[in-house]
This record gives structure tokens, C-alpha cells and sequence, in this order.
């Protein structure tokens, strides 16, 4: 039977600030299961619409450009679409165990994908920009029923790829096309296929006509988390853990109907689905959506302070390659005062553009970590928690966090280290994923005691604060996309020659990484770097994943226990960056080869570049301060 209608007052609010474990603590003083009642993200968008109604939920922006009108969304109308897509589905047989496959771009329809979807069965955002054999891989995976896919090839050649792959998912019974915005009509479409809207359209809007009653337990979605090579890894999510990440991003952040937010994360990453999205849609936020390409639109890029001047957003939440992008783009003028809390997450932020980005703007970046594995969110630096760069803040309110020392195989051993000593963190929380669909990967992700391992080495300070000093992972974060070292260097390591490879981001002033490789030979093997880079990308799925260069190496940098040491390869990555703009600048002044200089690393992650004394030693130093401080990086420039 349906759900009894919700009340206004079930929304999502904070119970007060956060400023302290001493409050997270009192927060728990009252049991989960009184403070937290919301069973499923479906009741979530039933709550928010009765206590928000015609307020704006989502508004999308169709350009860059401030002054072009937006579409919106009310809290009511996106629970009514929620309704009809959640109906269409029934309607054509999903139920709680059927996966549904989202192929999309930034749109308002992904919400009603992934919400209707996971009131009708299992939704699996995919990434678009994979390849169709890996996007079948995953779809076969997942035994997807429908496939909701956009309906023209402007963005990644979705629709292509979506008629392409459809024939080679036995499970598969129906597309729906997302019509692109302001198309007079849908083309025909062949057998199999229909229009998203019609569907919708013959719905019912008010209710779930499956009478659906949705448990915590329940799976909600499946994230895809890795599988580069052999089967692919999905996350499942349960209704449970979704609602608890909103929940606790909400206690943590102070989120409410008085606040806006741009979220430019993609929405096949869980960063853009539950804490950009969820979380801020439980409490009565308004969500941006900025263009279909999101923030890899050079025009919102470009013109985003403009944005913020135009749309007020309260807050700022972005990956560190974006925010060093953003502290590239001058404020013109713009007034930014609406932003009251700065936040980012999936890398490290590098202190020298924490500072920059202070001095630049007057906001204090604010760290939190996240992962598929849980739900979006571990930890949070609260809005007036202000920390040194890599502290990421508190955890989550009835959640436990351990750091452990490592053992021979840098795994995560059973010995919790001292506080300030650095470890691999583990959890267990109310959002951890219910497993991976694979049991096998499943064990790899938990110690025999049942503790999440992350992979993420950390330390907790004297505030219990999280402070991380690396990722396991080592993810190259260009322009917001997530990129995993692993794909480049499996590709790499499988030519004949090679013995070894690392692949690491490379500083760049509009991506903020970009990915390369270095690699060792096999002895007596030879290969030249030019031939190994198209070797590589023509093994590597995504685009942006494809090495801009490979370098070669006689040994790697290796730790005490035989790992590869990437921060000096990210260093070298640095240097080699440096002396390619270096060589650029003094050419363009006709500096001689003998009075050019060459970047040197200094310290653990600097680079410094002595300018020596010539003719035109004032000129290149110039030059080299405006396109050498643009990096990302720590990069010192000293001489005339």
C-alpha cells in the first residue's frame, strides 16, 4: 500500500552547528533509529516536496552565459516526475531487483532517472565516456531492463552508443530517449525504443501505483567503482545508506531552504548523486545544474564568478583541479559575498592552493573525503572548522573510524597506531555499501574483523580530526573527472618492452592534472616514448584517461617496502612540465640556450627554477611567473 503522506516537518534540517567532535558526539547521544526514520530516498523527495512545495529544487542552466533564462524545477513538480518515471518503469515490468541503466549528460530528467529509478528498482548511472564494450560489460553486469539514454550524440554520442549496445543486452527490454532541450518533436524510433516523456506524460503523477514500500535494506543503486580490466566492479547501495549520507551531510554542513548551490559533478559519480545532490534536496536546497557538459563547459568555466553573481549560491563545492581552474578566472568585478562555505574532496588539496585561493577570494577551502564504498561521505570539515590542507574533517555522526599501522604488504594490518601517527583509515558506518556484486571483490574491501579498508593513509589530530597524506589510489583528477591510474598503466605495462609503470597527473593551468606515465624497460628491450604513448591510447577507454606523455625512466623511485613512490614521480612530472614552458617563454624572447634555466625539484613536492643573470633575465622571469605560477603546483622562481 502506498506510504502515508508526509508532513512538512520531516524534511531534513540540522539539529545545530557542528563545531566540534564533543558535538558530533551529542548528536549520537540520541539513538540512530529515533533521530533518523526515513526509510528510503523516495520518502526523502515525498518530505521535501510537502514541506517545500513550489519552492525551486532544481534549476538548469542552458549556457554559460549569466543573462539566458534558466529552467526550473519545484520541489512538487520533481516529485511528480519522480512519480511518472517510477510508474513508466512498473509499467514495463522493473521491479525491486531490476536494474536500470542512465546514459545521460547533465540534465533535469538524470534526477527523475535516478530517483524514479530507485522507487521503481536499481538505478546504474553510467559514465558516457567509456567505451560500448565496457559499457555492455557493466550493463550485462547488472542485468539492465531499460536503458534511459539522451537522445542526440552532442554529448559523448550518447544516443549512438545507446543504439549500438542495446542489441547486446539479453536483459534489455525498452529505451526511453530523453528528447535534447527545445527539440520541436522526437524523431520517429525504431521498435524497443520510446520517448522518455510520453511515458512519463501517461502516468499518474501523485503516488507510486506499485504501492511500493520501500526498505532501508533494499538496494538503490549500483555504482560502477573500477573493473578496468576482467569483470567490472559495481557497488550496490542500499536505500539505507543513500538516506543516512543525506542525513549526516545535512547535520554536518547546517543545510537548508536557504541555501543554493551549483553542482557541477558529474551525475554518474557519487559525489554529484549524494552529497552534491541528495543531501541538499532533502533539506530544501536549490541545485544548479550548470549546462549539460557541467563544469567541462569552457563558458561556465570561464564565466562562473559571473554565475555566482547572478544566482547567488550560498555555497561552493568543487574538486581541487576545478577550484585551481577557478582561481585562474579573475572576478571581473563580480560580487561572490552570497558564498558563505567552500568545499572540496576526491584529492588532497595542495596547501599552496588552499592559500591562493584565501587570498584570492577570501574563502577558506574546506575538506571532506568520500567514496563509492560509502555512500559519498566519510568525514566533513563543517562550515567554521578551519583547518591545514589534508585535514578532512570529522566523522560521520554513529560512524567509527580507525587508522591502523600498515603491514608487510602495505595492507591495512590489526594495530590501531597512537594519535598523529600516520596509518590506512577504516570505517564502519550506517552508508557503508552492501557489498559489491562480485563476493570476491567484496572480501578484498574489508578486514577479517568486518572494518572497511579505504585504502586511504591518515592521522588523526589532537580535535579528532581526519588529516589524510595520500590516496592508495593515486586518482588523477583532470578538470573533475576521476581517472585511475591503473587503466593507463595496465595499458602501458601490457607492451613487451616495458617492465614497470606509474602513471601520475602532471600540472596544468585549465585541466589541473593531466594524466602521464613513466616506465622502465625490460633489459635489453627497446621502445621510444612515442611509440609507447599510441600504444597506450589505444588501450585506454576514456579520452581524457589517454597519457598526453610517456616518459622514460631508467629505475623508479620506490618506498622502504618496495612500492613505487609517486610523489617524487609527480615531482619529476612537475619538473618536466616546468621545462616545457620554460623552453616556450624564452624562445618567444630569443633567450639563449646557455642563459635558459631548468626546473630543479625542492623539498618533497617544489620545484624551484633559478633564472640566471642575462640580457633578458627580468623579461623570462616575468614570463615565467605568469605561466609557471598558473600551475597547480609549488613552483619557485629566483634570480633577476
Amino acid at each position: 500500500m502506498p506510504l502515508a503522506p508526509a508532513t512538512p516537518s520531516a524534511a531534513f534540517s540540522a539539529a545545530a552547528p557542528i563545531r566540534s567532535i564533543d558535538d558530533v558526539r551529542r548528536l549520537e547521544a540520541r539513538p540512530l533509529a529515533e533521530a533518523l526514520t526515513v526509510r528510503s530516498t523516495y520518502e526523502i523527495f515525498r518530505n521535501s516536496a510537502a514541506a517545500f512545495g513550489d519552492k525551486p529544487a532544481l534549476t538548469f542552466l542552458r549556457t554559460g552565459n549569466p543573462a539566458d533564462a534558466p529552467l526550473r524545477w519545484s520541489y512538487a513538480q520533481l516529485l511528480a516526475g519522480i512519480h511518472q518515471t517510477a510508474n513508466a518503469l512498473h509499467a514495463l515490468g522493473v521491479g525491486p531487483q531490476d536494474a536500470v541503466a542512465v546514459l545521460l549528460p547533465g540534465c533535469l530528467e538524470y534526477h527523475l532517472a535516478l530517483w524514479g529509478g530507485e522507487a521503481a528498482g536499481i538505478v546504474q548511472p553510467l559514465n558516457p565516456l567509456l567505451t560500448d564494450e565496457k559499457l555492455v560489460s557493466l550493463m550485462n553486469a547488472a542485468r539492465a531492463k531499460v536503458l534511459i539514454a539522451w537522445g542526440n550524440d552532442d554529448e559523448s554520442g550518447m544516443w549512438s552508443k545507446a543504439m549500438r549496445i542495446r542489441g547486446q543486452v539479453p536483459t534489455l527490454v525498452q529505451v526511453l530517449r530523453v528528447s535534447p532541450l527545445d527539440e520541436a518533436a522526437p524523431p520517429p524510433l525504431p521498435e524497443g525504443v520510446a520517448d522518455f516523456a510520453a511515458v512519463r506524460a501517461a502516468q499518474p503523477a501523485d503516488r507510486l501505483v506499485s504501492g511500493r514500500d520501500i526498505a532501508p535494506a533494499d538496494i538503490a543503486a549500483y555504482f560502477h567503482t573500477g573493473g578496468t580490466t576482467g569483470a567490472p566492479k559495481l557497488a550496490r547501495h542500499s536505500h539505507g545508506a543513500q538516506v543516512f549520507t543525506a542525513w549526516a551531510g545535512v547535520q554536518l554542513t547546517g543545510l537548508g531552504p536557504q541555501d543554493i548551490t551549483i553542482n557541477g559533478y558529474p551525475l554518474f559519480h557519487v559525489a554529484g548523486v549524494l552529497p552534491a545532490s541528495l543531501a541538499s534536496l532533502s533539506a530544501g536546497v536549490e541545485v544548479i545544474i550548470p549546462t549539460t557538459a557541467l563544469m567541462r563547459n569552457k563558458e561556465v568555466l570561464a564565466g562562473y564568478w559571473r554565475l555566482v553573481d547572478r544566482y547567488k549560491p550560498t555555497s561552493l563545492s568543487a574538486v581541487p583541479t576545478v577550484l585551481a581552474a577557478l582561481a585562474n578566472v579573475p572576478l571581473d568585478g563580480a560580487d561572490i559575498s552570497s558564498i558563505r562555505y567552500c568545499r572540496t574532496g576526491a584529492a588532497v588539496l595542495p596547501p599552496e592552493l588552499g592559500q591562493r585561493f584565501e587570498r584570492q577570494f577570501g574563502l577558506h577551502v574546506h575538506e571532506s573525503l568520500g567514496m563509492t564504498e560509502m555512500a559519498g561521505i566519510s568525514t566533513i570539515t563543517p562550515p567554521g572548522v578551519v583547518g591545514p590542507a589534508g585535514c578532512v574533517g570529522f566523522r560521520l555522526p554513529y560512524s567509527q573510524l580507525r587508522i591502523v599501522a600498515l603491514d608487510a604488504q602495505g595492507g591495512a594490518s590489526d594495530r590501531d597506531v597512537a594519535p598523529g601517527e600516520t596509518g590506512m583509515v577504516l570505517f564502519k558506518s550506517p552508508n557503508l555499501f552492501s557489498g559489491f556484486l562480485d563476493e570476491k571483490d567484496t572480501a578484498k574491501a574489508f578486514t577479517p574483523d568486518g572494518w572497511l579498508a579505504t585504502g586511504d593513509l591518515g592521522w588523526l589530530d589532537g580535535d579528532e580530526r581526519l588529516n589524510l597524506t595520500g590516496r592508495s589510489k593515486d586518482l588523477i583528477i583532470r578538470s573533475g573527472h576521476n581517472i585511475d591510474p591503473k587503466t593507463i598503466e595496465d595499458a602501458l605495462g601490457a607492451h613487451p618492452a616495458v617492465q614497470l609503470t606509474a602513471a601520475v597527473g602532471a600540472p596544468d593551468a585549465y585541466a589541473g592534472e593531466l594524466p602521464v606515465v613513466f616506465a622502465t624497460l625490460v633489459p635489453g628491450a627497446q621502445a621510444t616514448p612515442e611509440e609507447l604513448l599510441a600504444f597506450a591510447a589505444e588501450r585506454v577507454d576514456e579520452a581524457p584517461a589517454r597519457p598526453k606523455a610517456v616518459y622514460l625512466v631508467d629505475h623508479m623511485p620506490m618506498t622502504n617496502v618496495g612500492k613505487i613512490f609517486k610523489p617524487e614521480l609527480r615531482q619529476m612530472a612537475t619538473c618536466r612540465v616546468a621545462d616545457a614552458l620554460i623552453a616556450q617563454a624564452a624562445e618567444r624572447l630569443g633567450v639563449p640556450a646557455a642563459e635558459r634555466p631548468t626546473a630543479q625539484p625542492e623539498g618533497e613536492a617544489g620545484v624551484r627554477v633559478a633564472v640566471p643573470a642575462g640580457a633578458q633575465a627580468g623579461a623570462l622571469r616575468a614570463a615565467l611567473e605568469a605561466s609557471l605560477g598558473a600551475l597547480p603546483a609549488k613552483v619557485r622562481i629566483e634570480g633577476p
